[in-house]
């Protein structure tokens, strides 16, 4: 459920840059493919990009955040498993 719960979310992010870089004329393909694959972090460096600094970098430092919450589990994890 996890996964695709995830999957879904940056599906959403990679049709909204892919939309929105149209818009702007930025490379709409670019910015669409790298929020498929990375997600929130493309998409607070998009709104960076294009001006609006603030929500931009809140989504960057919460999708760093979540990403080393995230490696720092998995790691305990492995340990916990060779236990």
């Amino acid at each position: 459920m996890e996964l695709s719960f995830g999957f879904i979310i940056n599906l959403v992010i990679g049709i909204y840059l892919f939309m929105d870089a149209r818009k702007r004329n930025k490379s709409a393909i670019l910015w669409g493919i790298l929020g498929l694959i990375i997600g929130p972090l493309v998409l607070g460096i998009y709104f960076i990009q294009t001006g609006r600094k603030m929500i931009g970098w809140i989504i960057v430092i919460l999708a760093i955040i979540w990403y080393i919450i995230a490696i720092v589990l998995g790691i305990l994890g492995a340990i916990i498993g060779l236990l």
